[in-house]
């Protein structure tokens, strides 16, 4: 649920986060639509996912929320500001995005002068740019790669290198394209853990991404794409559990959201999105038969 505390506390305005109306986006040759008449409202603080097979428009949506990409009609509205009305860096206070390849976005001569380049950028003054730093090597462990060339670290790390560069910029929308891609098991708990460090702190997160396991973990809504259009918006166990939806979009649910359907939902067990939720259920369903058991044996002597 969204934290109203936090949100107020991080001076955000009363608009919605993201407000999309009717927003579609036709590639300048006329001949391909990418993104087609799309409603969406977001609130400050959500953290949602978006997900869908490669050209359903999950890309062209996230890129017309800090002004990447104009929308043909309708609008974008991000804080109460227009898209289409501002460049890019005019939206860079407003909206951070991470790129799928971090080598698309970082270009610094050392990891600290990349994680310093967006604060600078945006008029943070100085010393907040080197608490904010301090704060981001600490967080994401790069305190032994800050005079490292981004180049020369392994991708996961150049990977927590490109997430870390926006995060110090603290704006109050957070895109993620497919953060988990090329992650290894650190980085990908490293990545999990901001994404509910960043809601608790009533940041708007919006994760674009193939990692179902990781949406099951860390959201509380998905919104379902399929041909350029919205076809479902629902929590993750709601999306999760639709079988006919799932197969609608050639996707499958988590592994343990997979069992679950097949085991102890048919018995009237709860949908499972984690390992940790069916184990519980199972747990628990065992230690009703060992009573039931245990008063039988009883009974007998």
């Amino acid at each position: 649920m969204v934290d109203k505390t936090a949100v107020e506390a991080a001076g955000v305005p009363s608009a919605l986060a993201i407000d999309v109306r009717q927003a579609r986006y036709v590639y300048p040759t006329g001949d391909v639509v990418a993104l087609g008449g799309v409603d969406l409202a977001v609130e400050h603080g959500e953290i949602i996912g978006i997900i869908g097979q490669n050209g359903s428009g999950k890309t062209t949506l996230t890129k017309l929320f800090n002004g990447l990409l104009k929308p043909t009609s309708g609008s974008v509205t991000i804080n109460g500001v227009d898209t289409a009305k501002r460049t890019v860096q005019q939206m860079a206070p407003h909206v951070g995005y991470v790129f799928q390849n971090p080598n698309h976005q970082l270009f610094a001569r050392t990891v600290q002068l990349e994680l310093e380049f967006g604060p600078r950028n945006i008029g943070i003054p100085e010393d907040q740019i080197t608490e904010r730093v301090a704060e981001a090597v600490e967080f994401f462990g790069l305190q032994e790669f800050v005079d490292e060339h981004p180049y020369r670290v392994s991708f996961p790390v150049r990977k927590l290198v490109g997430i870390a560069s926006i995060v110090a910029m603290r704006p109050p929308i957070i895109i993620f394209d497919e953060p988990s891609t090329g992650q290894d098991h650190d980085t990908t708990h490293v990545i999990n853990g901001l994404m509910r460090r960043l809601r608790d702190q009533g940041t708007t997160v919006v994760c674009v991404s193939h990692d179902m396991p990781l949406l099951a973990d860390v959201v509380e809504r998905v919104i379902v794409m399929k041909s350029t259009e919205i076809i479902a918006d629902a929590s993750p166990r709601e999306v999760f559990a639709d079988r006919a939806l799932m197969a609608r979009t050639n996707l499958q649910a988590p592994q343990v959201t997979e069992i679950a359907l097949q085991t102890v939902v048919p018995l009237g067990g709860p949908v499972a999105l984690t390992p940790g939720e069916l184990a519980a259920d199972i747990a628990s369903r065992m230690g009703v038969r060992r009573t039931k058991t245990s008063r039988a044996a009883d009974i007998v002597h």
